[in-house]
């Protein structure tokens, strides 16, 4: 990345892995690449793990109504990210997912508040 110009990378990012905000987040930002971030569920292990427990009354303040918009604001709020992949197969899905697009997108203050909330679950 440092290197080469190159106009995308993408790599795993979601609410636990989150090791790509230290230097390839803001690399990219800095060589103005686009960044696709997959894995935003886990391959549905987060949200599995997530499911188990109500959402926080908190989300409703970026406007979440389920888990799977809770992670996908998380993920694409980033100032980073371009755009995240989601990998959902059911319309039903899609159509949730679509609506973590819309309404209010966490601030960097929120997005810690809710890395650290799912990290202590």
């Amino acid at each position: 990345m440092r290197s080469h110009r190159l106009d995308f990378v993408q790599f795993t990012y979601n609410l636990l892995d989150r090791e790509v905000e230290e230097r390839l987040l803001p690399l990219a930002a800095e060589r103005g690449m686009a960044v696709l971030v997959n894995r935003t569920f886990q391959e549905g292990a987060l949200l599995r793990r997530l499911e188990r427990h109500p959402l926080p009354p908190w989300a409703a303040e970026i406007e979440c109504a389920s888990w799977a918009q809770f992670a996908l604001k998380f993920a694409i709020s980033h100032p980073a990210v371009t755009c995240a992949i989601p990998a959902t197969r059911r319309v039903d899905h899609v159509r949730e997912n679509m609506a973590a697009a819309r309404g209010r997108m966490p601030d960097e203050a929120m997005r810690r508040r809710m890395a650290a909330h799912v990290a202590g679950l």
